[in-house]
């Protein structure tokens, strides 16, 4: 089963897919963000062309559980993607991803910072990737 994640910002949206299987995360190029019905709909055609059968969406939780300011943009995004696809939509916890995908590239050698635009999907992809190994 193929799954697309989504990391959600302010500047720009990071993107990972899933291969066929469902066993392995690989980010894609992240989006820059706009409007939330025209990135909806961008999303939902890259699910579409990718034959992705669920949509991940990053769900930014403060380390107490509690939901604050960017979850609500959060949710009201979600409500924007289910308006232009018909795939199932699951908000995940994405406490800690871009910490752990800021990580990963530092120890691959890379400068995260340098790299902002890659962190966003890293991040996407470290939050599907969990969510695969927690299904296996």
């Amino acid at each position: 089963m193929r799954v697309l994640a989504i990391d959600f910002g302010s500047a720009r949206i990071g993107l990972a897919l899933s291969d066929p299987t469902g066993t392995l995360a690989r980010p894609l190029p992240f989006l820059p963000a706009k409007g939330d019905v025209k990135l909806a709909r961008e999303i939902a055609a890259l699910a579409d062309k990718e034959q992705a059968e669920r949509i991940l969406l990053g769900l930014p939780r403060h380390m107490n559980g509690t939901l604050g300011e960017a979850a609500a943009k959060v949710q009201a995004f979600a409500t924007a993607l289910g308006a232009a696809t018909q795939i199932p939509i699951q908000l995940v916890d994405e406490r800690l991803t871009t910490v752990q995908a800021s990580r990963q590239l530092h120890e691959a050698g890379r400068d995260a910072r340098a790299q902002r635009g890659r962190i966003d999907s890293e991040a996407a992809a470290v939050l599907l990737q969990g969510w695969l190994d927690a299904r296996a």
